[in-house]
């Protein structure tokens, strides 16, 4: 299934949860170790895939296009984060 990496990850369980584990490992084929890192590594997919995703509605959709469209003016807030940015950038740039 997955290639050795040398990495190790060890693990306290009680023997009900390995009984569990081992089963489902024989049932696909898989040692219980294979069958433990491919259950976490696509628990560890669907976890990132979900906290990198936003779903909008259909009005929170146009809206945003609408903002990217037609942004509101800046205000001072913005004027002055602005010029602090590019401060702070050219700043950096010179001591490059």
């Amino acid at each position: 299934m997955l290639a050795q990496t040398g990495k190790r990850l060890t693990t306290r369980i009680t023997d009900h949860v390995q009984e569990k584990l081992q089963a489902a490992a024989d049932l696909v084929g898989a040692t219980l170790n294979q069958f433990v890192v491919q259950a976490a590594l696509e628990k560890a997919e669907k976890i990132i895939e979900s906290e990198s995703t936003i779903v909008l509605t259909r009005r929170e959709s146009l809206r945003l296009l609408e903002m990217i469209e037609n942004p509101p003016p800046r205000n001072e807030k913005f004027l002055q984060a602005q010029a602090r940015y590019l401060r702070l950038k050219n700043d950096a740039g010179s001591t490059a």
